[in-house]
Parts: structure tokens; C-alpha cells; sequence
């Protein structure tokens, strides 16, 4: 049974969330343990896992699956119930502190989104904490060796995932490292893990061009039919995809309604689809071309003549002959 004075201080004291943002590889996870202690922050969100007190306590690892899509999917918690039993416990846990991972602001905000969490109060940019020498190092060991970090020691990934562990490493933490404005404290010993994935073994999967133009295609027709595309043109960088889809809209369309509905159905659909994350979807209306409809004089002329027509056969059936006698 749930305590009733637990529940009225997680109303009264949400967990305040924190993120941490960067682009693939540029060595989030690796720095996550350090911000964490800075922050004073209770618990990490990574990668599908939800790590508390340097333990894995809720949910998988997305480095565990076998497909780069696979493991986009884990790591939005897309499934319900992964994202649904990381969410019950987060609940349960009563965590004051919490530091959500991603590549984007967008990502960090879906992810608090699904797991019913508080937005975060708090964006924090990898290039804030780590020198542009330690980026260019993380990019380097996970583009040429496939290499990753999961924040626990390596007692917890050899236990949950043996199948990927590499080995692990050690950092001494000293808040003068990295926020030069603090004065010095105590240092701590950190430890990682390092893994190799199996997405990361047989290369990154990407999704064509062809195959997302069709699928916007696809979401337009389904969305609204009357709409009719011109272009369509992707851009892709490390945070997700931005398209921008050109259309003809029929006269009388009330266009901020349309077009908001739109965006948010090509959005929508196509990151339940497939995984992805879409940064923007921007509409541009080329021009508003004039409904073809049927003649309606004509047709309401047709109908009339044939009322007429019905009227004048029932007058007729229904007249009384007249009485020659």
C-alpha cells in the first residue's frame, strides 16, 4: 500500500530534472557521473537505463540491441512497456535529483515526457564541460573502435549484459577539473564501463531519402488527400532530421490549422515508424489552387426536372376518374 505522506511530498517536491546534451559519441555518459556528483543529482537516465547509486535498477540497455534503429527505440523508451516499467519505478523511488541524457534538447524533453517527469529546469551542453580535445577523442573511440560508456562499474554491465562488456576504467573526480569557478574539493575515484554493442559491430543503419520522402508522401495523403506536394527535402545532422515539404492547399483551407495538424501528423507517425528523431518539419505553401467541383446549377436543374417528373406521375396515379353518368 502506498504511504499517503510519501505521495503528498512527491506533489509538494517533483524531482527536479536536469540534461545533459550532445551529439552522438562526443562523450555524455562519460561525463554524466561527474556532473551527477557536481549537481548532487540522485539518478541517471541513459540510454533506456535508469541508474541509481551506481546501480541499474529499471529498464534495458539500448547498447544491447542489435540494430541502430533497435537502439534509438530503446533509448526514447518508445516501447510502452519499457517506458512504462522505468516510470513505475521512478515513482516508487521518490528521486529529488535527475540527469536525462541525449542528443538533443527535443530528445531530453520526449524522453521526461514519456517517463510522466517534470520538464527539464536545467540544459547543460557537453561542450560546457568537457574541452574540445576530450570531444574530438570520444568521437574518435566510438567512430574507428565502436566503443561506448555505461555509467555503473563493470560488476553491474558484466551482470546485466556480459554479451557487450569490454572492460572498464577509472576516473578521479575533482570538481576543479571541470567548473574552474568552484573552488577545490575532495576527489573521489569514478568507475565505468566500456561496451561494444552489436549495432556498432556491423555499422550504423541508416534510412534513405527515397524511403522517408515516401513516407511524408504517404502521411500528407493520409492526413488531408486534398493536399497535394510539390517537394520535399530532407537535412540530416547528428540531433535528427528536419524536413521541409512544399504544397498546394485547396482555396477556403483555413492554413494555420492545416498546417500545424500536418506537421504534427508527419511528426508523429513517421518517429512512431521508425525510431527517428525529427527536429522540425517546416511546411511552405507554394499557392492555393481553386476546387473543381460539378456544375451546380446545372445538377440542381436535373433534380428539380426529375421532382417535377415524380410529382406529375403520382398527381396522375392518384387522380379519381371522372363520372360520365
Amino acid at each position: 500500500m502506498n504511504n499517503p505522506f510519501k505521495l503528498i511530498s512527491q506533489k509538494l517536491h517533483p524531482t527536479q530534472v536536469y540534461a545533459l546534451v550532445g551529439e552522438s559519441g562526443t562523450g555524455k555518459s562519460y561525463h554524466s557521473k561527474i556532473l551527477a556528483e557536481e549537481y548532487g543529482i540522485d539518478a541517471i537516465i541513459d540510454d533506456g537505463l535508469l541508474i541509481q547509486d551506481e546501480k541499474i535498477i529499471a529498464g534495458h540497455s539500448a547498447k544491447r540491441e542489435k540494430t541502430y534503429m533497435g537502439a534509438v527505440r530503446a533509448a526514447l523508451f518508445d516501447d510502452k512497456e519499457h517506458r512504462d516499467s522505468v516510470a513505475k519505478v521512478l515513482k516508487k523511488a521518490h528521486i529529488k535529483k535527475l540527469l536525462i541524457l541525449g542528443t538533443s534538447e527535443k530528445m531530453v524533453t520526449k524522453i521526461a515526457m514519456r517517463l510522466q517527469l517534470p520538464q527539464p529546469s536545467k540544459i547543460i551542453h557537453i561542450e560546457e564541460i568537457a574541452t574540445k580535445e576530450e570531444i574530438e577523442k570520444a568521437v574518435k573511440s566510438r567512430q574507428v573502435e565502436g566503443k561506448h560508456v555505461i555509467p555503473v562499474p563493470s560488476i553491474e554491465v558484466k551482470k546485466s549484459y556480459p554479451q557487450i562488456f569490454s572492460n572498464s576504467m577509472h576516473d578521479f573526480f575533482n570538481k576543479k577539473n571541470i567548473f574552474k569557478n568552484l573552488k577545490k574539493s575532495g576527489g573521489k575515484m569514478i568507475e565505468k564501463s566500456i561496451v561494444q554493442p552489436e549495432f556498432s559491430k556491423k555499422g550504423r543503419v541508416e534510412i534513405s531519402e527515397a524511403a522517408l520522402t515516401q513516407m511524408v508522401t504517404h502521411c500528407v495523403s493520409e492526413c488531408d488527400p486534398e493536399v497535394k506536394i510539390k517537394k520535399i527535402s530532407i537535412k540530416k545532422d547528428s540531433r535528427g532530421y528536419k524536413f521541409i515539404v512544399t504544397i498546394d492547399v485547396p482555396f477556403g483551407t483555413q492554413l494555420t490549422g492545416k498546417v500545424h495538424k500536418l506537421q504534427q501528423y508527419i511528426i508523429d507517425k513517421i518517429e512512431t515508424l521508425t525510431g527517428i528523431l525529427i527536429e522540425e518539419v517546416s511546411i511552405v505553401i507554394d499557392k492555393i489552387t481553386k476546387v473543381e467541383t460539378p456544375p451546380v446549377e446545372e445538377e440542381k436543374k436535373q433534380n428539380m426536372d426529375f421532382l417535377k417528373q415524380t410529382l406529375a406521375r403520382f398527381h396522375i396515379d392518384k387522380t379519381v376518374p371522372e363520372n360520365k353518368n
